[in-house]
């Protein structure tokens, strides 16, 4: 029996921990964290080693399978590509280029054969109806990094190991392995942070970050707006701006200031529920800093300001001269461009959704306008749909709207591993092959990586016959639906000329033969500054004040603030490090242990309410309810619930054995498609108004 050891960076995580392989004859028997791993030296999180179950998985497709009434039919792969193709065609001649769909799950960021395929594929749907995570995640990050830097990709990063003091703003990074911040080891980099400086976790609950940070500081729900105004007027107390490095390549500066100024700190202070006395010491703590960063995610991001909060976080790094500086927040310059020439630079407004007049970025609807396109008839209805890796009746608002509209397409293919919420109504379904029987480049966390570096993933088996790669697929669909037009399909170079090709473009002229022969992957130190020499706006300086950013500013300022009914509770969401994601929860190494899906409630909104530890409890919103198990949890503040999102698996006809018996509800069931951010249109999925009652009998 041949072993051997083989190693590759972590598929499944944002992370991209280095990985050590145990492969005998040809299967990988064991996974361990590669100790010669540069970047990550050892670390693994549990999904790490959730590969084997993944691997090995009773229930994951193999074949393409095609439904035949109420039962499936595995088909092979020629006849199921070009299937796929001429029926995507024969919809859109019939009813347009926007009568197809396309949504696009989290998982197409990990993966080469995805991100580098996926946008041929598109290009040639020639549709406007495309939606992915992304408008439920961060669209606010690269909304702001375009409209200031005129670059979606150039978002500036927190310099974790070299700096003294950093306040992290809705994001638990122990649990997300990082999230727009690749930091393997995320834990052990905090902590040695806050041992030589200070960590200031403001969140409504108290996370695993906060746990082991310095100070946490509990805010209310969807308020960050108003904490982040006032930390900047805090910081005008404190001293003048620090923007002398910025001399000549900022545009606008007093402008921005002007708009965000003339803020009371006390006034912010009692929007945010965070004391005026707080924020003064925090803008004091930050503005004597000699490197600091402050460092806002998910609960910034997904709530009705996300975008501008996004914004005002930039503002701050610039007042404060640690903008693309040493210890401060700095943008990634990765081995593999993601900025420059050819790139996607985004834009925004170029067309609007059909229904309800929502901007595209990117290229891309928000993904909480895709039930009311497909349910509203007229020229342009979504009549047909491709999603790919993605799981929108669990993972998007409006889930229970798409479970009922899914099954009226005239045609759905799904590229995906699992027979799961979403692709149970499919007409076929396409299962990529394993991705350890391919080569990678992990393009999008490199990029987001806290230090600069570079790994080639090769194959650590060869495909099967009967295995299609994800590449192949998407190659296979495009060649079928050109066919399908009388056009001509021009097939993309496999993936690793493809990978050689673009690092030849790259800052460091790496070769792929230098990554093929540095099995651990390289470090080529930590970040240095980039931003202002890699700037790609049309002026080359920064844009303090974007236009549509400061006219936002202005009528979310002049509106009334949110605040709940009387009973309400602000509903939040929350990560578990290891069932952070719907399509994992059938590894049974992700799953074992003690329940993780119930609601966490203040024991004095227990009380108050009438309510017991331990409960079953029914959650209302505007538009759902959702049933669940409530625990007494002084981790959160009074008026704030938390639910963690992934859940509400177990429906008629899946197949995955494991997650069907999985406890716990769909978070989406209840997230409003019409709460958004309204500048960017990304879902604001946190600070819901709900309410929580006993469920009679």
């Amino acid at each position: 029996m041949a072993t051997e050891h083989r190693f590759r960076a972590c598929p499944l995580c944002e992370a991209i921990c280095g990985l050590d392989f145990t492969v005998e004859d040809g299967r990988v028997r064991a996974i361990r964290g590669d100790r010669d791993d540069p970047f990550s030296r050892g670390h693994v999180c549990p999904k790490g080693n959730a590969i084997l179950d993944l691997e090995d998985d009773p229930d994951r497709l193999r074949m393409p399978l095609r439904r035949r009434g109420g039962d499936w039919e595995e088909v092979p792969w020629d006849e199921a590509l070009a299937e796929a193709g001429t029926q995507l065609a024969a919809v859109q001649r019939q009813h347009g280029a926007d009568a197809v769909a396309a949504y696009l799950g989290n998982p197409n960021v990990h993966h080469f054969g995805h991100a580098a395929y996926l946008p041929s594929l598109l290009r040639r749907l020639r549709t406007r109806n495309i939606y992915s995570a992304s408008s439920v995640d961060q669209w606010p990050h690269q909304v702001v990094a375009w409209a200031m830097y005129g670059h979606q990709m150039l978002i500036p990063l927190p310099d974790v190991d070299r700096t003294d003091w950093m306040l992290i703003i809705g994001a638990n990074p122990v649990a997300s392995n990082g999230s727009l911040m690749t930091a393997p080891g995320i834990a052990r980099r905090l902590e040695a942070l806050a041992a030589r400086g200070r960590v200031v976790v403001v969140d409504p609950r108290r996370t695993e970050t906060a746990a082991l940070a310095s100070e946490h500081v509990a805010i209310l729900p969807g308020t960050d707006l108003w904490f982040l105004l006032g930390l900047l007027a805090a910081l005008r107390e404190a001293g003048p701006p620090r923007c002398q490095a910025y001399d000549g390549r900022l545009g606008d500066f007093d402008v921005a200031m002007a708009a965000t100024g003339s803020v009371d700190v006390a006034d912010a202070a009692r929007r945010s529920g965070v004391p005026a006395d707080v924020v003064r010491r925090l803008a004091g703590e930050l503005y004597r800093a000699r490197r600091a960063c402050v460092y806002g995610r998910m609960g910034v991001s997904t709530q009705e300001h996300g975008t501008l909060c996004q914004w005002l976080l930039q503002l701050i790094h610039l007042y404060t001269g640690n903008l693309d500086t040493e210890g401060g927040m700095l943008p990634c310059e990765p081995v593999m461009p993601v900025t420059g020439p050819g790139s996607s630079r985004g834009r925004r407004g170029r067309f609007a959704s059909r229904v309800r007049g929502l901007p595209e970025f990117a290229g891309e609807l928000p993904a909480s306008a895709l039930a009311e396109e497909m349910a509203t008839p007229g020229p342009g209805q979504v009549r047909a749909l491709v999603t790919c890796a993605g799981n929108p009746v669990l993972s998007t608002p409006g889930g229970p709207q798409l479970d009922e509209l899914l099954p009226r397409l005239d045609y759905f293919v799904a590229i995906d591993i699992y027979l799961n919420e979403t692709t149970r109504h499919a007409n076929l379904i396409l299962p990529p092959a394993s991705p350890l029987t391919q080569y990678h480049y992990d393009v999008v966390f490199s990029a987001f990586a806290i230090r600069r570096v570079a790994r080639l993933n090769v194959p650590l088996r060869a495909q099967a016959q009967h295995e299609r790669a994800d590449w192949q697929i998407l190659e296979g669909i495009a060649a079928a639906h050109a066919a399908a037009n009388g056009e001509t399909h021009e097939p993309m170079p496999e993936p690793r000329a493809l990978i050689a090709a673009r690092l030849a473009h790259g800052p460091d002229q790496i070769t792929i033969d230098a990554l093929e022969a540095a099995p651990h992957g390289l470090d080529l130190g930590p970040l240095e500054p980039s931003l202002l020499r890699r700037l790609q706006t049309d002026d080359g300086r920064i844009a303090c004040a974007p236009g549509f950013l400061v006219e936002a500013l202005a009528s979310a300022r002049e509106s009334a603030p949110r605040t709940p009914e009387v009973g309400e509770l602000l509903l939040i969401g929350r990560r578990h490090v290891r069932s952070n994601n719907s399509w994992m929860h059938n590894a049974p190494r992700l799953v074992k242990g003690k329940p993780r899906h119930h609601l966490e409630m203040h024991p004095d909104d227990l009380a108050s309410r009438g309510l017991s530890d331990g409960e079953r409890v029914r959650i209302r919103s505007r538009v759902g309810q959702v049933d669940v198990e409530v625990r007494a949890s002084d981790a959160v503040r009074v008026g704030v619930i938390c639910l963690p999102h992934g859940f509400g698996h177990g429906r008629p006809g899946t197949r995955q054995a494991r997650a069907s018996k999985v406890e716990g509800p769909s978070y989406n069931d209840l997230t409003d498609p019409e709460f958004l951010d309204g500048v960017s249109g990304n879902a604001a999925v946190n600070g819901l108004p709900v309410s929580v009652s006993r469920i009679a009998g």
